[in-house]
């Protein structure tokens, strides 16, 4: 078995993700390696492309959505992902084979049966079908349905949940705003190449590789945390990862036996330590791939600090691989706080990862103070 570091696993998850060196690829192919990008803070989905572009600007993330070749929809973990259209439907497929709504919890606090589900399923793809709507639109023309009616509180809440599964399915996405309201549409309708989701056992290959080749090496239950939160039957995922066969080896990552693509084993024992700095934004896939309970990447008495309530991932300071600190943005001055104990990286470096920001922001200067 080959006997990695964590030095060299980290490093190799810089290089896959585009973070060192910087790419001249275009958005959708940075969108595809990163196996999306989460949306629902539309400046971090924006910065998490512009950081990994050697010549960044804003909007890449707009203008992929405004061409099709990206679409935005709820899937991993139940979130909103920017992902590219082609690929789209696979991850779909496996985050629906949890079958969430099936469960009797799900049930309970939502009050919606599987058939139900079942049946709204077919008559939210219907009306969203060659239309955009807002979310009142959409729930009102549902509720108009006697036998939905019981379900208008649900479908109003925020968070989606009776939406989700129908998005899982593919029976709807997120299509252009009406000014500040989100509409909705079926995505067979708006997105030309748009594919029905393939069936779990097809999907799961290609899915596996893509997580793989940025954030391996990695165990089924790391892979399920990012896809599902740990949702999906274990004996599903490990026949989805014995179906890959000798396209899978396994690695030793300091006493911890893990995935990896065949492929990528003489690239990743070769690699050399990084010693690179970036600023990240928040919700950052870099983060997010592994998760923060990767405690190589972020300590865990640091995770609070990057972790923090409602889901909210912070914009973090990376250096050679390792999480040392977070940062924010007010007006026009970035602060950066380092955790106890940290070194910090040298003034210079600094200074140039914040013009980076700042060209990736679309702004022409951004100050940084260090504390």
């Amino acid at each position: 078995m080959v006997k990695l570091t964590w030095e060299q696993v980290l490093a190799w998850r810089v290089r896959r993700g585009f973070l060192e060196p910087r790419t001249d690829q275009a958005v959708g192919p940075i969108v595809s390696r990163l196996c999306g990008v989460q949306a629902q803070v539309a400046s971090s989905a924006e910065l998490a492309v512009g950081v990994r572009q050697a010549k960044p600007g804003p909007g890449g993330i707009e203008g992929g959505l405004a061409a099709k070749s990206l679409v935005k929809t709820w899937v991993m973990r139940g979130t909103l992902h920017a992902m590219p259209t082609a690929g789209a439907p696979a991850y779909l497929s496996l985050v629906a084979s949890a079958r969430s709504w099936e469960k009797g919890a799900w049930q309970r606090a939502f009050g919606a049966s599987p058939s139900e589900m079942a049946a709204l399923k077919d008559l939210v793809a219907e009306l969203l079908h060659g239309r955009l709507m807002t979310r009142d639109e959409l729930v009102a023309s549902i509720t108009a349905r006697r036998e939905f009616s019981h379900l208008e509180e649900a479908l109003r809440s925020g968070w989606g949940a009776v939406l989700k599964p129908l998005s899982w399915q593919g029976a709807l996405c997120f299509g252009a705003n009406e000014g500040k309201k989100v509409r909705f549409t079926n995505p067979a309708s708006l997105l030309p190449d748009w594919s029905e989701p393939p069936e779990p056992e097809v999907a799961a290959s290609s899915v596996i590789a893509s997580y793989l080749g940025a954030y391996g090496p990695a165990t089924p239950a790391v892979f399920d945390a990012w896809l599902t939160r740990g949702a999906s039957k274990k004996g599903t995922l490990r026949s989805w990862f014995a179906a890959m066969g000798d396209r899978l080896v396994e690695v030793d990552v300091e006493g911890t036996a893990a995935s990896l693509l065949a492929e990528h084993v003489d690239e990743i024992a070769a690699i050399e330590p990084s010693n690179e700095v970036r600023l990240l934004g928040g919700f950052d896939p870099y983060v997010l791939g592994p998760g923060t309970k990767c405690a190589p990447m972020l300590k865990p008495e640091h995770r609070s600090r990057v972790s923090r309530a409602a889901g909210w991932i912070s914009p973090v300071v990376v250096a050679g691989g390792r999480i040392i600190g977070v940062w924010e943005r007010e007006g026009g001055e970035v602060t950066v706080s380092l955790f106890p104990g940290e070194q910090a990286p040298r003034q210079s470096v600094l200074d140039r990862e914040v013009a980076h920001l700042a060209a990736a922001c679309g702004l022409e200067r951004l100050g940084i103070r260090v504390t």
